[in-house]
């Protein structure tokens, strides 16, 4: 399907609009300006790693919070009554699973939003 798209992809046209905000536009505005140029540049960052994301990647962390909860309702909004009722609290027979796919979660959100916390930088 991606060879009847037009070229270069959503991801690649972020990252060259990223690009130019920090090479070309950035330099060329005034300093009360350069925060905001920076903040654009920081979104599309954002933007071009969230669609880099494998799909797949999402439907496992989705499958695991189904098996969670196992109830009809929204996976994430069941996860989330599930720990405001205690149920997940350490000692209970879920907790290790509930941290478990919470980390993972939390992983995948600052590999997207914000990388450098992750390498330490």
């Amino acid at each position: 399907m991606s060879g009847v798209l037009e070229h270069p992809d959503a991801a690649a046209l972020l990252t060259i609009a990223r690009t130019t905000v920090l090479e070309e536009i950035l330099p060329a505005l005034p300093e009360t300006h350069r925060l905001t140029a920076r903040m654009v540049a920081n979104a599309l960052g954002i933007a071009q790693r969230m669609i880099a994301v494998d799909p797949s990647r999402l439907t496992a962390l989705e499958a695991r919070a189904t098996a969670l909860v196992r109830s009809g309702q929204d996976p994430w909004a069941a996860l989330c009554a599930l720990i405001r009722s205690g149920q997940a609290d350490p000692g209970t027979e879920c907790h290790a699973a509930v941290a478990s796919l919470l980390s993972d979660l939390a992983q995948l959100r600052c590999e997207t939003s914000a990388p450098k916390t992750l390498a330490g930088g």
